[in-house]
């Protein structure tokens, strides 16, 4: 089996080559950055393909930045959407399985119980509108595909919520946090072991499906409970999403409804905070 991994040196990407960096059994990996292989190019993707004889694409590239996404949407939308849509193109063309890892985002946060993926997705932001238009282009294009909506997704590796509270409490004695913002922290490693799962199992069930780390949380317990897993001691101040002024709206409430997946792959989900204590102990 071959498995190509695109966005190799993102947060997910490179949790995949760091568990999977050497051929396990009948699986051959091919990892690739955006230097080595540009889904905005769509020729340089179908002689790529054409050369290889990949069973996957494991699709971890995007543009993450929210607030940029404000500022340069055409930008977010061509990663997100038109490179998604030529990934798409090819796999059809080539019979590889597809998977591609969305967003919460998709979402308005109205609710005030977890979005199961029957759910109408609304988003409020251009990063959320480039995901979805990413997930309608997979849809319309191919039938064999798996689209994974995770969120707050946190590692080791590039920026995330939690490397940046840790860089942001370096010589200083308190942080403004916020608190009236719902959802679900999300470990890579979690995330990458259920994506391999779900190849290794074969199983066909495709379609779009929800994963997070179990719980809930909000933005400043979260950060509360990095600090204390740590060890540090910070005065943390919690407010409201109206007094830290930001370019994109942000959903009150994203957590996913996890009871598809658990059901069709029978996997085990970990509690949040388990998760958590594990990259602490990684990073201490």
């Amino acid at each position: 089996m071959k498995i190509l991994v695109t966005g190799a040196n993102g947060q997910l990407g490179s949790t995949i080559k760091e568990l999977y960096s050497t051929n396990h059994a009948n699986i051959q990996f091919t990892f690739t950055t955006k230097a080595e292989l540009d889904i905005l190019n769509k020729k340089e993707i179908e002689k790529f393909f054409s050369k290889n004889n990949f069973d996957y694409c494991i699709n971890c590239t995007a543009f993450t930045n929210v607030e940029q996404a404000e500022k340069t949407p055409e930008t977010a939308f061509k990663i997100n959407a038109e490179g998604v849509k030529y990934l798409a193109q090819i796999c059809k063309v080539t019979n590889t399985v597809l998977i591609h890892i969305s967003t919460d985002y998709v979402f308005d946060g109205s609710k005030n119980e977890p979005y199961s993926e029957l759910d109408i997705p609304n988003p409020i932001n251009e990063y959320g509108k480039s995901k979805l238009l990413g997930e309608q282009h997979i849809q319309n294009t191919l039938e064999e595909h798996f689209i994974i909506r995770t969120s707050w997704l946190y590692s080791e590796y590039g920026t995330n919520f939690m490397k940046t509270m840790l860089r942001l409490s370096e010589g200083r004695d308190e942080l403004n946090v916020i608190c009236d913002q719902t959802g679900t922290p999300t470990y890579a490693k979690d995330l990458a072991e259920i994506i391999l799962e779900i190849i290794n199992r074969n199983n066909k069930q495709y379609g779009i499906y929800h994963y997070s780390n179990l719980g809930d949380t909000n933005w400043y317990d979260f950060a509360k409970t990095i600090f204390e897993f740590l060890g540090i001691k910070i005065k943390l101040n919690p407010i409201k999403s109206e007094v830290y002024s930001t370019l994109a709206k942000r959903s009150k409430y994203s957590v996913l409804d996890k009871s598809k997946i658990k059901k069709n792959f029978g996997v085990e989900i970990p509690f949040w905070k388990d998760s958590l204590q594990k990259v602490i102990s990684n990073i201490k």
